[in-house]
């Protein structure tokens, strides 16, 4: 799940009546400023539980630097990405999960009241919890018997992970709603994001497209200024950056499969110089083209 094709992540959970997995993720050896978690967005609610390493997870436009026991709370629909913030190893658990796993709550007005708004998107848990409410902090071994019930998959598993996270839900809203409904009025909304998913699907599905940084502001509505600061805050690198790296990783896989020529594949990627591809391709990626290939 690391490594999307489109920026829109079709993430499959094994049962749809019980819409809740873990994914193990690892990094083995990761340099600093890594991409360790590729820039996505779903539908379903994303916990991070850092394992080891020290990393910076960018929800939406706010980055958030993570280390070793944090936790990350992303709610569905959010953009966000990671990098590596030093040298080594990286692991994370994300605990993915579809608000229709409580569906059978949606008439009970104590959940209506407290959780139901979270779930739904009309209000937020705080990206890093504990460090807007310390107590949270008490409920994260929840969290580890929730991933421990998941990767054993004992009997009725499925109903005591769900159980414990109905229950890590209750008690961080307990905890997190009334500064919800206060900060409420004042949360950023970050207003373009949906324009930012559709330019982004663009860049990463039309490779070979010239796309100047003037025509991808125009599609997001702001000046090329303040588009490319927002760009940069949203994932962590500029625009052309981030046009570079997709089309190198693209470059990477149809190096794989051996049907074209480098000279084809650069100008698939859009870079119509083999030599300027090449080089891009050794910047990004650490070996030439014909080293990829040998």
């Amino acid at each position: 799940m690391s490594n999307p094709k489109e920026l829109h992540e079709n993430t499959r959970l094994d049962y749809k009546s019980y819409p809740l997995q873990v994914f193990h993720n690892v990094c083995s050896n990761a340099n600093m400023k890594n991409c360790i978690l590729y820039l996505h967005w779903h539908e379903h609610f994303e916990i991070i539980c850092m394992r080891q390493g020290h990393a910076v997870f960018h929800i939406d436009t706010t980055p958030y630097h993570v280390k070793t026991g944090e936790v990350l709370i992303i709610p569905g629909g959010s953009l966000h990405v990671g990098y590596a913030l030093e040298d080594g190893d990286v692991r994370f658990d994300c605990l993915v999960v579809n608000a229709s796993l409580f569906n059978e709550f949606l008439h009970d007005p104590i959940h209506a009241r407290y959780v139901a708004p979270f779930l739904e998107g009309r209000l937020r848990f705080p990206a890093k919890p504990a460090e807007s409410e310390p107590a949270c902090v008490d409920h994260y071994p929840l969290l580890e018997e929730i991933i421990a019930e998941l990767d054993a998959r004992r009997p009725a598993y499925q109903l005591i992970a769900k159980t414990k996270l109905y229950t890590f839900f209750v008690q961080l809203s307990r905890i997190c709603l009334p500064t919800s409904h206060a900060e409420k009025s004042t949360e950023p909304y970050f207003v373009n994001r949906d324009r930012y998913k559709q330019l982004i699907h663009r860049i990463e599905t039309q490779i070979g497209e010239k796309l100047t940084v003037e025509e991808a502001a125009a599609q997001i509505g702001l000046n090329p200024f303040h588009f490319c600061k927002m760009f940069k805050r949203l994932t962590g690198r500029t625009f052309v950056d981030f046009v570079n790296l997709t089309r190198m990783n693209a470059a990477e896989k149809l190096l794989g499969e051996m049907e074209l020529t480098i000279t084809e594949i650069a100008g698939k990627v859009g870079c119509s110089n083999p030599n300027y591809f090449t080089k891009l391709y050794k910047q990004y990626k650490g070996m030439t083209p014909s080293q990829a290939r040998s």
